[in-house]
This record gives C-alpha cells, sequence and structure tokens, in this order.
C-alpha cells in the first residue's frame, strides 16, 4: 500500500437548502394564530419591516405608479445617481444605532405596541384538589390525620381515581415525617401504620364526588352505588360479583349464575350504565382550544367562493424611513452595510413569502372545493376519496408542500368547521366504477347501526350486504375494521332481548 499525499478530482451532486427555504416550509406549516405571532417577533427583529396602517392604503395606491422597484441587495442600491432622502423629524435620530442595537432609541415600534390587546385569560381555577382540601378542612382531624389526607389528595389523579397503591403512600407520608424530624433536629414521629392509611381511604372515599379515591373502576362504581343506597341490589351484585362479565355483556352467563332473566340483567346493566367512571372530571378545567379558520367557504349565487381568513394578520410593508437610509450609506462601515444589505432583503422576501402562502392556500382550497362539491351540496356520503399526490399534481406543487399547507389548518363551510385534513381519505370502488370515500362509508355504517333493531343487530357480514347493495365493493373485514375505528361493539354485545 502507497502511502503519501495525492490529488483527485471527482463529479458529484449535492442538495444545499438555502434557509430561507427553510423558513418558506415553515411559514406553510403554521395555522393562523402562530403566524400572527411569527410576524410580529419578525417586526420586532426586521426594522425595514412595519405595519400598513389602514391610512396608509390610500396613499400607496395613489403613489404606486410613482414608485421604482426597491433594490433587492446592497450592490444595485448602490449603483447609478440616489435621490437625496428628505428630511424630516427623523434626522435627529442616530440610525446607525437604531440599526445595530434596535429600537430603543427610534421608538418606531411604540405606537403599535400600544395598540396591541392581550385577551384576559383565567390565572386559577377550582380542581379537584382544591374541592377535597375544602371538605377535609370541614372534618375533625388530627394534624396526624390531616397530613395523610394530603398525601392522599396528592395522589388522586384527575379523574378522581388513585393513582397509587397504599403501601406507596404509606412509605411517602413515613419519609415526610423522617424530614421533617432531620430538619428540625427532633426525634422521628411514630411511622403511619397500615390500618392508619386504610381508615384514611375510607374517610376520603366518603367525599363528595360520589367514587373518588377509588383504587380501579370496579371499587369507583360500588362506591356510587352505596351512595345511592344501591347495596345488594342486582346492579350491585353485577359489579361486585360479575364485573369481567358485565364488561363482556355476557348477559345469559350471568343470567343462569343468578338464576333471573336476561332481561333483568340487561335492565341492572343499564343501571351501572348511568354511572360515572370518571367522576373528578366534572372539576376538571374547561378546554379553551380556540379554532380559529384560515380559510372561508361561503356560497354566493349558487357557486362556492374561497376567501383567507387573514383579517387580523399583520400585513407589512418596507418601512419609508429605512429605505431612504438604505440609499446614502456611503458614511457607514462595512459591517452596517452588510447589515442593511441582510435586513433589507430580508423583509423583500418575508413579504413574498406570506403573499406565497396566501396564494399556495387559495390554490389547493380551491381544488378541494371543486374536487369535493357534492359533498357541500348532499353531505358527508358524497365525500370523494382525495389524497395529497393528487391535489399535487393537480396544482403543480410537490406533494410534502400540499401536506405543509393542510396540516393543522380549518375551513369555515356551510357544513362547519372542519379540518383541511378531513377532505382526504381513501377510497373503496363502486360497480358503476366510481370512487367513494372511506369516510362516507364510516358514516352510512354509524347511521345503520343507529337505527337497527336492538333485538336482532345487524353482524358485519349483514352490514356488507346493505352496503354492497348501494354499488360499494366492500369486505367484511373493512367493515369491521371501520366498527373498531367508529368505538362500535360487534352484534353480539349489542342485542338486547
Amino acid at each position: 500500500m502507497k502511502t503519501g499525499l495525492q490529488q483527485s478530482t471527482s463529479l458529484r451532486q449535492e442538495l444545499k437548502i438555502n434557509p430561507r427555504l427553510y423558513q418558506a416550509m415553515d411559514l406553510l406549516y403554521m395555522p393562523l394564530l402562530d403566524l400572527q405571532q411569527h410576524l410580529k417577533q419578525e417586526l420586532l427583529t426586521n426594522p425595514f419591516l412595519e405595519l400598513v396602517e389602514p391610512e396608509d392604503d390610500e396613499a400607496d395606491a395613489a403613489e404606486e405608479g410613482e414608485e421604482t422597484a426597491e433594490p433587492e441587495n446592497l450592490a444595485e442600491a448602490e449603483t447609478g445617481d440616489e435621490p437625496e432622502p428628505e428630511k424630516s423629524g427623523d434626522d435627529d435620530v442616530d440610525w446607525e444605532s437604531v440599526l445595530l442595537d434596535g429600537f430603543e432609541t427610534g421608538g418606531v415600534r411604540e405606537e403599535t405596541e400600544q395598540r396591541e390587546w392581550y385577551e384576559p385569560v383565567t390565572v386559577a381555577a377550582h380542581d379537584l384538589a382544591d374541592h377535597l382540601k375544602e371538605q377535609v378542612a370541614l372534618l375533625d382531624l388530627t394534624p396526624r390525620q390531616a397530613l395523610l389526607a394530603e398525601e392522599f389528595i396528592g395522589n388522586i389523579d384527575e379523574a378522581g381515581h388513585l393513582a397509587a397503591t397504599l403501601d406507596e403512600i404509606r412509605d411517602g407520608v413515613n419519609e415526610v415525617l423522617v424530614r421533617a424530624a432531620e430538619e428540625l433536629d427532633v426525634p422521628a414521629a411514630t411511622p403511619f401504620s397500615d390500618d392508619e392509611v386504610l381508615a384514611m381511604l375510607r374517610v376520603m372515599q366518603d367525599l363528595d364526588p360520589p367514587g373518588v379515591c377509588a383504587r380501579d373502576l370496579r371499587e369507583c362504581l360500588l362506591l356510587q352505588l352505596a351512595s345511592l343506597d344501591a347495596r345488594g341490589t342486582l346492579a350491585w351484585r353485577l359489579v361486585d360479583e360479575a364485573f369481567e362479565e358485565l364488561i363482556a355483556h355476557r348477559w345469559s352467563e350471568v343470567a343462569r349464575r343468578f338464576g333471573i332473566s336476561v332481561q333483568e340483567v340487561q335492565t341492572a346493566a343499564d343501571e351501572v350504565a348511568r354511572l360515572d367512571p370518571k367522576p373528578g372530571l366534572r372539576f376538571a378545567a374547561p378546554t379553551e382550544d380556540y379554532i380559529v379558520p384560515d380559510l372561508i367557504i361561503d356560497k354566493i349565487d349558487g357557486a362556492y367562493h374561497v376567501f383567507l381568513n387573514d383579517g387580523n394578520l399583520p400585513r407589512l410593508k418596507i418601512s419609508r424611513s429605512y429605505q431612504d437610509l438604505a440609499r446614502d450609506r456611503k458614511h457607514f462601515d462595512t459591517e452596517s452595510k452588510d447589515f442593511i444589505a441582510s435586513k433589507l432583503n430580508s423583509a423583500n422576501w418575508m413579504i413574498q413569502a406570506i403573499e406565497q402562502r396566501r396564494q399556495t392556500m387559495l390554490k389547493v382550497m380551491h381544488f378541494i372545493v371543486d374536487r369535493q362539491r357534492d359533498f357541500f351540496e348532499r353531505g358527508i356520503q358524497y365525500l370523494k376519496p382525495l389524497t395529497l399526490r393528487e391535489v399535487a399534481d393537480a396544482v403543480g406543487m410537490h406533494e410534502s408542500t400540499v401536506s405543509r399547507v393542510t396540516n393543522e389548518k380549518f375551513v369555515q363551510t356551510p357544513r362547519g368547521v372542519l379540518p383541511l385534513k378531513f377532505f382526504f381519505s381513501s377510497g373503496l370502488s363502486t360497480s358503476d366504477g366510481d370512487d367513494v370515500s372511506a369516510r362516507g362509508i364510516k358514516d352510512q355504517l354509524e347511521k345503520l347501526v343507529a337505527g337497527e333493531d336492538p333485538r336482532n343487530p345487524l353482524t358485519d357480514q349483514a352490514i356488507v350486504e346493505i352496503i354492497q347493495r348501494t354499488g360499494v365493493q366492500i369486505a367484511r373485514r373493512t367493515v369491521a375494521k371501520y366498527r373498531d375505528q367508529l368505538g362500535i361493539l360487534p352484534a353480539r354485545m349489542r342485542k338486547r332481548v
């Protein structure tokens, strides 16, 4: 083997993605609220960007024919005769300091920041732990019992169930006693016993809501039945003695075991079904997930029109003051010129990228509306199968671009606010050669089950035959899969007598 330094040439292909391309992809991915925050941040970091005020629209329109194109980079800005910048009240501002250090010296953004409005949010909520602590405070407990009760409350989950074993609670509260003794330099108190922990469990399980502090679902249901004075009833026996059969809906087996009719078992099971398996959730803070649609579809004069819901989106323009500054930078050093060129190009690119996002979303939504017109007119069963590739091919974009446009975006339609992903689903063939959406088949399956005879529920094969009579080619395993996805039980578990 020969060693030494050698030179060689090779030819290879490399794909280098411009950082701005990554940013453009991120802009496509962002939902409306995220985009609003992103643009506000850009306004703070790029001095060449500013908001378009309502009074600026008319002035910009009047001067549109007189304006010349702004330079794309520093080299273009420095060629040719440049106009003398207008004199204004900004002459007293140290522009170089503003550009390099931020807006502290210029005050350009102060008015915008004062007008910004923040939605009031809830700072505290009365949750399950607070509800339990209030009840414990009313009990006649010793300090030792109060400490143990606090340990129990800390181990109750949001659903109201006990999330730790009694041994873990005992060990946890005993560790608190040991740490307290060490900090105070006193002998440790007597450790909590199993009997004390079990006694406190009974106290906690008597609190409101009924079923709280249960160690499992079965105990939770029994606690609720006890609060209803239903001990010893058939519903109680069903939970206490035949819980596995209850879950599996094995009514006939329970009827033989208890020596009663199947109808009596089902009536008792209905009583159990009315209980709350997660009693603590009624004290959970309500979810405040606001959905702001990115697009709006309206039917006007029989035609569907697509609009962008971007009225609250900051509209950006290049700052006139900083443009004038960019034309007269002879007294700046090289570093300042590079900074100005970078920020000016970035501002121009951001405005173009926002407009490109707008056009891309409109183009994709227009195609979806054209493709799914039957859905808007007649309902979900007429939703056609659609894939990202079909949209990408139709609008001349890459499939990944369409995926970003439709991800986490919502559209307001005459049939409600829907995620854009709603319009995409696989399809099944029909006898006449057309395709039908899997989402429409699921909707049909739900309606069939809702309208079935509970004494003779539809089997998967019966559902297959009904759907096939409409011309859709579907297999029994597909029906079973859709049924599982919809959370519908098999026919034997839906049967009533």
